[in-house]
């Protein structure tokens, strides 16, 4: 169903408020990345001018007390101003905000909001909760960008800024370092660019200029000034895909439209309309667009929680034994809030005595959702949503993501089905239309209730959007819980048309449903099949359908005459279930049907029954179904060919004298036969005993396999784990290859100036090991480069000093720095200054000694 997810599909995170007006003039971009993260974030400020005007929030994977170097870092690659983000500040243009150290960040209107880093296991994600936060405060003004990392964080995140039509970027796996985090998400569909860093500034400098970008919410005035336009670009989307969108809110229409024209790089919409009818690729882009296919799971807890206490109790109370529960998701997107659904009712189901089966049908527009659906198979984000019990119960891992297991998986049908113009279903128990009516208009609305009226049983219910109600069909539905949009279904006479269309705009035929209680609605192919029933029924042989392995799939017509339940567990096996003396003769041609692949005929199996013998005709016929993937069937059909009475006067033989020597042949010939048979049942018997310890040792197997696969997910939560510590060690080693780049600059610095100055200088550190000294220590002091780390008090300084290891340990201890003037061996004069070696954080760590020549100035005085 298009718009099938809601404005604020996953509300705002921990510690966010709500959108308002305080939401900053200038864009804001929110960047995402993880292991080689910080090189590909320098490329990307590299690639923008001094003052782009636009602020960036960037947020990595950091170890939780790690001590994050990134503000130096940055400073002195952007020309931005690089600051720690702290709680509560103002977000400013032309600014750089980091993430702290063990706290997630996110955006509160326009000002930044830091929460603590959950404790929860697994790994943290930090660029989903700024995405979400993005999403929510900015709406179609949010811009994402994910970078190089390892995992899915962000993923999610993107979808909430696509689902309020945002822009989302991803670096190409050319560029980037590690690249599953870009690559998840563009594997969700929900990345806009795929470029490297340096593309990825320029197309931000390029959109910042664009109207929808810069204005915002209020970019549409130039569509809605140009309704014409508006209106020919959806006369296009229903010529090229069948749907109406004439009935859908104006206001989010023309949001997604600028949203692609800015995309496009087009500012005016005739030359967008000139781009839509030049071929199908930007117009199946722009459907994809008003196709909103984001969801969550558990959306609203509460609201799940409230079916199981008002609405589950009533579909269960009073139904019969069997009955299944049946229940309809319109707008089921990829298939998040299907599942959800099931899970809680699974859940409810096991919590009493109840034991009913379960059918789900999901529909929805979109086949690209819908394929996502049917696999059920989900990024580990997920984690962030579902319980880990649930996790555990419902969910396989999959090469490191999560899919819905199979049990789950086969009770749901997912169909592509529209909800305003094809017919509807019937006889539901419960119908979820969640977030659809949202983006309808009233006159929709008030068509759309009526078919989900129409479908719900008597005692059913429609569960819909937390922002959705049921307006003006008050007198279709009582209100259950009016807090979390749970409603009953009234039973009434007169019931209002459904008036249904081909484009879902009312115009085309009507379709006018019974208005008696439990009337069904009647379609050519429901008359088809009724009559094909009839006649199957009346003129066909019965039969059964099995598979390659004998298991019947279907009965068809009254079999009771040659089938029968078999002693002992409840089997669906067809040997099993025949009557005596139909097993060699069905066996027989149901393998050699297998072996040459076509029709087998059988005429001479004997049944024997109440003192009666019928004889039987057996034929087996193969057949392929359409959908059944090569998968071969068996059509096995059963046909009296002859009475004969064994007692009784109509059938009796004329009496005879004695048995012709022939009779007696044949009747030992018929002996021998029933012993050659009793025989192979009996081998058939064993044969069957035998399966049943195989079964059992199968069931062994299985419970040690199960157990094997929960030590499996133990080993992969531990792998994720050390993945996580991976990234942020990771990050660090960045941090520190730039620390260590820094150092060696400094050190560099060092050498050339100690190398360059023409005096001698040594430093020593507090236990008077030589540390440094320049060229020109080196011969006064008789100094080679090997000293480095001896003792000073080793050295033979060719200066009359005797006390020069105490004078240094007297200014250590004492931080009082010492100067006097001392003479060498050949006698001239120098200026001795020690002094202490005080370290930035004013700590002593050893002193330093400089000499200076004051021997001119010593002699002429």
């Amino acid at each position: 169903m298009p718009f099938s997810d809601p404005v604020d599909p996953f509300g705002p995170p921990a510690n966010v408020a709500q959108p308002g007006d305080g939401a900053p003039a200038f864009p804001i971009v929110g960047v995402g990345a993880s292991a080689g993260g910080l090189e590909a974030f320098l490329e990307l400020l590299a690639g923008l001018p001094a003052s782009p005007g636009m602020a960036f929030l960037f947020v990595q994977h950091l170890g939780p007390n790690h001590k994050s170097q990134l503000p130096e870092i940055l400073s002195r690659a952007s020309s931005m101003p690089a600051q720690e983000a702290t709680e509560g500040a103002a977000v400013e243009a032309n600014h750089v905000y980091l993430i702290p150290p063990n706290t997630n960040l996110a955006l509160a209107e326009d000002r930044i909001a830091l929460s603590p880093r959950a404790e929860a296991p697994g790994p943290n994600m930090p660029a989903d909760h700024l995405f979400r936060s993005l999403a929510a405060n900015l709406k179609e003004r949010a811009v994402g960008v994910i970078l190089s990392g390892g995992g899915s964080d962000g993923t999610l995140g993107f979808q909430a800024i696509k689902a309020e039509g945002g822009i989302t970027f991803a670096q190409d796996e050319q560029s980037a370092k590690h690249t599953s985090m870009p690559r998840s998400a563009v594997a969700e569909g929900n990345v806009d660019y795929v470029l490297s860093p340096q593309d990825i500034a320029q197309q931000l400098v390029r959109l910042n200029e664009h109207p929808y970008v810069r204005e915002g919410g209020s970019a549409g005035g130039a569509l809605s000034e140009a309704e014409s336009a508006v209106r020919e670009i959806i006369a296009l989307l229903r010529a090229r895909t069948a749907v109406d969108f004439t009935h859908y809110k104006q206001t989010t229409i023309q949001r997604r439209i600028q949203r692609r024209m800015a995309l496009a790089g087009i500012n005016d919409v005739p030359s967008y309309l000139h781009v839509l009818r030049q071929g199908p690729a930007e117009l199946n882009s722009l459907y994809h667009d008003f196709l909103i296919r984001v969801t969550q799971f558990f959306r609203d807890p509460e609201a799940f929680e409230a079916l199981k206490e008002n609405a589950f109790p009533e579909l269960v109370q009073g139904r019969a034994a069997r009955a299944p529960i049946r229940v309809w998701v319109a707008g089921c997107a990829t298939g998040e809030e299907v599942y959800s659904l099931v899970i809680s009712l699974l859940e409810f189901l096991e919590a009493g005595p109840h034991d009913f089966p379960v059918k789900v049908l999901a529909t929805d527009l979109s086949e690209v959702a819908l394929e996502k659906a049917r696999a059920g198979l989900y990024v580990d984000n997920i984690e962030i949503d579902v319980s880990p019990e649930r996790l555990r119960r419902f969910f396989v891992r999959v090469n490191g993501n999560y899919q819905i297991n199979k049990a789950v998986r086969d009770l749901c049908v997912f169909s592509r089905h529209n909800i305003a113009a094809d017919p509807p279903f019937s006889r539901l128990d419960l119908v979820s239309c969640r977030n659809v009516l949202i983006y309808m208009d009233l006159a929709l609305q008030r068509r759309v209730l009526p078919v989900l009226h129409y479908a719900l049983a008597p005692n059913g219910f429609l569960f819909l959007g937390g922002s959705e109600n049921i307006g003006t069909s008050g007198d279709l539905f009582h209100v259950l819980s009016p807090k979390h949009r749970i409603y009953a279904r009234k039973s009434v006479s007169n019931a209002p048309h459904l008036q249904l269309g081909a484009s879902g705009s009312g115009e085309g035929h009507g379709l006018r449903v019974p208005r008696e209680e439990g009337a069904a609605l009647w379609s050519a192919l429901d008359v088809q099949k009724e009559a094909d029933r009839v006649l199957l029924t009346r003129y066909a042989p019965v039969g059964v359908v099995v598979d390659e392995t004998g298991t019947v799939l279907q009965f068809r017509g009254r079999t009771a005459a040659y089938l029968e339940p078999a002693p002992g567990l409840a089997s669906l096996d067809l040997l099993r279930m025949l009557r005596e003396g139909l097993l060699v003769e069905v066996r027989a041609a149901l393998n050699q049907a297998k072996v040459e692949n076509a029709p087998v005929v059988r005429e001479g199996a004997r049944l024997a029954e109440g003192g009666q013998v019928r004889r039987v005709r057996v034929e087996v016929v193969p057949f392929k179904a359409p959908s059944s993937h090569g998968a071969r069937f068996f059509l096995v059909l059963f046909q009296d060919a002859l009475l004969a009475s064994a007692g009784s006067p109509a059938g009796a033989r004329p009496a005879e004298a004695g048995p012709a020597p022939s009779d007696q042949q044949a009747a030992q010939l018929q002996q021998e036969l029933a012993a050659m048979r009793e025989y192979l049942q009996s081998v058939i018997e064993e044969q069957e005993s035998t399966n049943e310890e195989l079964k059992s040792a199968n069931e062994e197997i299985l419970s040690a396999n199960e157990e094997l696969q929960s030590t499996n997910e133990e080993l992969q939560t531990a792998k994720e784990e050390a993945q996580s510590a991976n990234e942020e060690l990771a990050t660090v080693n960045d941090e520190l290859q730039h620390r260590n780049t820094d150092l060696g600059r400094v050190n560099n610095d060092l050498i050339n100036l100690l190398g360059g100055v023409n005096i001698p200088i040594v430093m020593v550190s507090r236990d008077l090991r030589i540390r440094r000294f320049t060229p020109q220590a080196e011969k006064l002091l008789n100094l080679i480069p090997t000293d480095v780390g001896r003792p000073i008090s080793d050295i033979k300084p060719n200066l009359n000093v005797p006390d020069l290891a105490q004078l240094i340990a007297g200014v250590i201890d004492t931080l009082a720095p010492h100067e006097g003037e001392v003479q060498d061996t050949a006698g001239r004069w120098y200026s001795l200054r020690i002094r202490p070696y005080v370290t930035q954080d004013t700590r002593i760590d050893g002193a330093s000694i400089v000499l200076l020549d004051v021997d001119s100035i010593k002699k002429k005085g």
